[in-house]
């Protein structure tokens, strides 16, 4: 495991992982992506998450982004690079656990692979959010495709193109849904850390497959989303129930939550 990404999984079942590279904006290197990518398997594979914090160390930024000044390496091959973003992006490694960013300060570019896979996303209400590719000569595509999912065509057109000379305000985040609540910065963490803790009390079946429901939606028309999402409840309903049971038994849960 790498110091510039750690990582904890607590006793109320919710994994957190931190990007520890303040120094330089939190910027992902190589060696940050590939644990990434480490972790999202990790995520997906331990029964004992249930859900995820995604969060970052300093107070200046959650992410500039992919770091430009390291780069990355790429195959000779031309039709064999592969968007090293990617790695970055917990619904590309189909990890149907709940995941909460965290988002202080900077958060750019690069950044938004985290934030348009993330489920759930809480900002300090000093967080900002551009995107500084046209800034330098490159093609904002994939962030912006992503992100697409969370923001109104407009306002992702405009980031893309506005790049370094506009930063969304937090406030601005927030009224657009891109983030569903602003805390004060010393609160972020504690914040983030308690909607997961509540979420991560809940069947797993259960939230699993609400979020794998919701998110292939995006991906059918509403026919096919509504007959997919039938075939998951029938596969987990049965299996959620008798989590909770099992839950009410051992006292892990109150039954007045059940109603």
């Amino acid at each position: 495991m790498t110091e510039l990404v750690q990582y904890e999984l607590g006793d109320d079942h919710v994994a957190t992982i931190t990007l520890n590279r303040d120094d330089k904006l939190n910027a992902i290197n190589a060696e940050m992506l590939a644990e990434f990518k480490r972790l999202w398997q990790q995520v997906r594979d331990d029964d004992a998450v249930h859900a995820v914090v995604v969060r970052a160390q300093g107070g200046r930024a959650f992410s500039t982004g992919l770091d430009r000044v390291q780069g990355f390496k790429y195959p000779a091959n031309v039709w064999n690079k592969p968007d090293p973003g990617e790695s970055l992006d917990p619904k590309h490694h189909h990890v149907w656990k709940p995941v909460i960013c965290a988002i202080n300060g900077m958060c750019a570019g690069g950044a938004f692979y985290l934030v348009g896979g993330s489920d759930i996303v809480i900002a300090s209400d000093d967080a900002t959010f551009f995107d500084p590719h046209v800034d330098f000569g490159l093609v904002a595509a994939l962030e912006p495709i992503s992100m697409s999912r969370r923001m109104p065509l407009g306002e992702v057109l405009r980031m893309s193109l506005m790049g370094v000379e506009e930063r969304m305000s937090a406030q601005r985040a927030h009224q657009i849904g891109l983030v569903s609540e602003l805390v004060a910065p010393d609160k972020l963490w504690e914040r983030a850390q308690h909607v997961a803790s509540v979420i991560a009390g809940k069947p797993s079946v259960a939230t699993q497959g609400t979020v794998r429901a919701i998110w292939e939606s995006l991906d059918t028309g509403r026919t096919q989303a509504m007959a997919r999402g039938l075939s998951y409840t029938q596969i987990g309903n049965e299996l959620g129930i008798a989590q909770v049971e099992n839950m009410l038994k051992t006292g892990k849960r109150k039954a007045y939550e059940t109603r």
